[in-house]
């Protein structure tokens, strides 16, 4: 009997084991999953460069699957990734299947239309994100899923892990703040995958009730170290970059430079006025930054592209950055830019550091609301943490 018990034991810890080392399965590499729910159907697919089954586009997959796909949504930097933040993207045809790219960062609008709406039955989702308030995609999606509502179709969201998906901090976004870089009452770092924040939307009334369906991914919980196989987005180049993300995205909103237009952009922050930096750099035009902030001047500042990552994902949403600046600068309120309290999300921060406030003091200005929202948030996990 202790044999028996002993060898199950040790089965179920092998088990264990085994399941810790296998690779994540995101939701498009599960077809037997969704593709049945597709035949007979007319398909729409919200969609970028990161939706890959494997070696192949998504959107190729399905054709080559003989799915009825009649358009391509595409979000933020077109639907091959490669456009500048906000820059406007013509809608068009995809070249290699000749499907229709519905842009929704085109000049006609961010919305589907009427006659867009009545072409599909089913939308597909899948977008690798990144897990922040300000990061697009997101808001993209539960904009379509609004649509969705309002003509009766279905969504199924193919999901895929969260890179920053290991904690949760900032600020609560104060909604007479929300912008097209939030839009929902959540944190900077929000914890969660684009499935669960399509369930959260809906199920806490956000949005419009819809009938959406999420294909989780396997093998994946929220401690998973998820390295993305292919860059989200133009500026997002390395892993580190992604973690720094939360924080160092903050000096969009702000007169220095996070690097844009060099090889290591969200990886160092700069501006010609700041004192004591022995690191230099020098914004150039490039794919992806064709006019980036302070384009042309050599910037003194920091250089974050030998931190150590567990070291950054442990700081969380860390404000000693753009405090380190704004006193460097000695600008004063013309440090700030409007876009500032877009992204944070709240006027207080800025606010107190006009004040001379510590990052930990103004850490804790947040941490009632973020403990709320922790509370709320376990409702809507599909993944263990």
């Amino acid at each position: 009997m202790m044999r028996s018990l002993i060898i199950i034991l040790l089965s179920l810890l092998l088990s264990a084991c085994n399941s810790a080392k296998a690779s994540v399965i995101v939701g498009a590499e599960q077809t037997e999953r969704y593709l049945p729910q597709l035949e007979g159907k007319r398909v729409a697919v919200l969609a970028n460069h990161t939706a890959r089954v494997g070696e192949q586009h998504l959107v190729d997959m399905l054709v080559s699957r003989g799915v009825n796909l009649v358009g391509i949504v595409s979000p933020e930097h077109g639907f091959r990734g490669t456009a500048d933040a906000g820059e406007k993207v013509a809608s068009g045809v995809d070249s290699a299947t000749g499907v229709a790219i519905w842009s929704l960062y085109s000049a006609a609008g961010r919305r589907l239309t009427d006659s867009q709406m009545e072409a599909f039955d089913i939308m597909l989702v899948d977008m690798q994100d990144v897990g922040l308030r300000f990061y697009t995609y997101y808001i993209t999606m539960i904009d379509v899923i609004s649509r969705c509502a309002d003509f009766s179709r279905k969504v199924i969201v193919l999901d895929r892990p969260n890179p920053n998906g290991m904690y949760v901090d900032g600020p609560i976004l104060d909604m007479r703040l929300k912008s097209g870089v939030g839009a929902l009452p959540i944190p900077v770092v929000h914890g969660l995958t684009l499935g669960e924040i399509a369930t959260m939307a809906v199920g806490e009334g956000w949005i419009k009730r819809a009938d959406v369906e999420v294909v989780t991914c396997r093998n994946y919980t929220h401690n998973t170290r998820y390295t993305l196989p292919i860059a989200p987005s133009p500026n997002l180049k390395s892993q580190r970059s992604i973690y720094l993300y939360p924080s160092t995205c903050l000096f969009e909103g702000t007169v220095c430079s996070l690097g844009r237009g060099t090889d290591s952009p969200f990886e160092m922050y700069g501006h010609p006025e700041m004192k004591d930096c022995s690191y230099t750099f020098t914004p150039r035009s490039r794919a992806g930054a064709k006019n980036p902030p302070l384009k042309d001047r050599l910037c003194y500042g920091v250089d974050l592209r030998d931190a150590d990552c567990e070291a950054v994902i442990a700081a969380g949403f860390n404000l000693e950055y753009v405090i380190d600046a704004y006193h460097r600068t000695e600008l004063g309120e013309k440090f700030f830019t409007p876009f500032f309290d877009k992204l944070t999300g709240v006027e207080y921060i800025r606010t107190m550091i006009l004040e001379g406030k510590s990052a930990s003091e103004i850490r804790s200005r947040w941490q009632a609301d973020l403990t709320h929202f922790k509370t709320l948030r376990k409702k809507y996990l599909l993944y263990a943490e």
